[in-house]
């Protein structure tokens, strides 16, 4: 009988019943684990389904005092900084710059021109590799306990409701990514530098993704993933990102300034402040916005480029 029981066991699967059909030692742990099964399975049974997809819509986000307290290529300079790659007097410096540029409110031809070339300067010789990576460390390191919860929370119910959802930041799209995907967001859309064999050429592809270059952006992204821009969602801080705001059927104004949120009242765009007292005034001051932002990444390379020469 022992041996008949056996090969019953060994040649295919048992029923609930077949309570004999077990070795003695197992009988006790079957039904507890058929048991369990059931629970679980019948616990996932009342559980919300998960979204239909919603392929028509996405969100669009800017990233610095957006999504993220302040300029994130500022934070990737500090990463660079605690590396030995940028000196503190030159972060200083920075920081200066960007206060100078924010309290300045207004940006032109000339600064975004300068700021380009200097650009082209910053990436050229560099290889992408290091670059992802000096990211992604920097960013746990420094920018993940920056990330606004309230943003985070919008961007996760367009992601509930099946919709796509996209950062779009003048920073280098290889630091916009590393954020992307540490968000678990679609995707990002930045600053592209040419690339040849996995380096930086000394060039751009395009120009800097800086106001209604974003627009341009978002529209071409939406012919390719067949998105109604009616139906989708855009958010900011500030008043240069108005083509991008105007280029979506949503616009939200997300810690504005002063002139965005005078433009979102006038045309009764959602308005979401995170920031609170004079916490709003510190944030400000490390932050800017295209070219002054990208002025960050030009620093942080210039840095890169005298360590590699050094080595």
């Amino acid at each position: 009988m022992r041996q008949t029981r056996q090969r019953s066991f060994r040649q295919g699967p048992l029923s609930r019943g077949s309570f004999w059909q077990w070795p003695f030692w197992q009988r006790g742990k079957d039904e507890d684990h058929v048991s369990a099964g059931e629970a679980a399975a019948a616990a996932a049974a009342e559980q919300e389904p998960l979204p239909e997809p919603d392929p028509a819509a996405a969100a669009f986000f800017d990233v610095d005092n957006t999504m993220m307290r302040g300029a994130s290529i500022y934070y990737f300079a500090r990463g660079l900084a605690a590396r030995k790659l940028f000196t503190m007097r030159d972060l200083a410096m920075f920081a200066w710059g960007q206060a100078a540029f924010r309290l300045r409110g207004s940006e032109n031809s000339e600064h975004i021109g300068s700021a380009k070339e200097a650009a082209l300067a910053f990436v050229a010789g560099q290889k992408v590799a290091g670059i992802v990576k000096l990211s992604e460390e920097i960013y746990d390191e420094v920018m993940a306990d920056r990330i606004w919860s309230g943003t985070r929370t919008l961007a996760l119910q367009h992601l509930d409701a099946g919709q796509q959802v996209w950062l779009v930041t003048a920073t280098p799209v290889e630091v916009a990514r590393t954020i992307a995907h540490r968000l678990g967001l679609t995707g990002a859309l930045g600053t592209v530098a040419e690339t040849s064999d996995g380096v930086y050429t000394g060039r751009l592809v395009g120009n800097l993704l800086h106001g209604p270059a974003k627009a341009e952006a978002v529209r071409a992204l939406a012919h390719r993933e067949g998105l109604d821009l009616a139906r989708c969602a855009a958010y900011s801080d500030s008043i240069n990102d108005l083509p991008m705001l105007t280029a979506v059927g949503h616009p939200h104004a997300v810690n504005p300034d002063a002139e965005l949120r005078e433009h979102a009242k006038e045309n009764g765009w959602p308005i979401h402040d995170f920031r609170t007292g004079r916490r709003v005034t510190m944030i400000a001051l490390p932050a800017a916005a295209g070219a002054g932002a990208l002025a960050g990444g030009v620093a942080a390379g210039i840095a890169l480029r005298r360590h590699y020469r050094a080595n």
